[in-house]
């Protein structure tokens, strides 16, 4: 499904959100930043890039892998990387964020930015992050969500499950995957089920931030 739409993936996210995403992402880079002198930064389906970039901008010296399971995702992330000549600090490759290849204690940082609903095995998914950052590393989530204001919700769902639907399908050519993403969003796990996942995987100090409404929030964790 991703390969089908990657080509469309970055405009009509940024168009659909009203590019607020762009916004949501900086703020998360704050509790990336702190991770010492040249740190290694794991993006874990990171799609086309955009938040790898981002960071990677932000920092300056580090080291940042992309890992996604989707070619034709990797493949737009790649000449954005050589785009922005920042192939000397952003690698790519395809893996498993339910099964990576690196080794135990490789990260400073583990990333996933709107791809931990898309997880089959969001507790295996959760597992792997934990066992590939390092003593003192930190978890770094964004993801979509369901607001908790009602009326908010009101036009949220009438934008988000009639209207954006239409738009990405017809432009992207592809109408179910732009139906699978509000689906995905609603049966993702509100806030405090959530945040007692990460715990269950062995994060401690979890942590939740809400922007713009709850449409859109934050999840922390640190390794021991």
């Amino acid at each position: 499904m991703f390969d089908s739409i990657a080509k469309d993936y970055d405009s009509l996210n940024h168009v659909l959100s009203l590019s607020i995403d762009k916004s949501w992402r900086r703020k998360a880079i704050n509790k990336i930043i702190d991770a010492g002198e040249n740190p290694d930064i794991l993006d874990v389906a990171c799609g086309t890039g955009d938040f790898s970039i981002a960071i990677a901008k932000a920092i300056g010296k580090c080291h940042i892998t992309g890992v996604d399971i989707s070619k034709e995702m990797l493949e737009v992330m790649r000449q954005k990387v050589l785009k922005n000549k920042l192939e000397s600090i952003i690698t790519e490759q395809m893996d498993d964020g339910e099964d990576l290849s690196f080794a135990s204690g490789s990260f400073d940082r583990v990333v996933n930015a709107f791809g931990i609903r898309n997880f089959e095995d969001r507790d295996k998914g959760l597992r792997e992050a934990l066992r590939v950052l390092k003593p003192g590393g930190r978890l770094v989530i964004l993801e979509l969500s369901m607001p908790d204001n009602k009326v908010i919700r009101w036009f949220y769902d009438i934008y988000f499950l009639r209207i954006l639907p239409v738009i990405g399908g017809k432009v992207s050519g592809d109408k179910a995957a732009y139906a699978y993403l509000p689906a995905s969003v609603k049966a993702f796990p509100r806030k405090n089920e959530f945040m007692e996942q990460i715990r269950n995987a062995g994060f401690k100090n979890v942590t939740h931030k809400s922007f713009s409404f709850g449409i859109c929030r934050m999840y922390c964790g640190e390794k021991e």
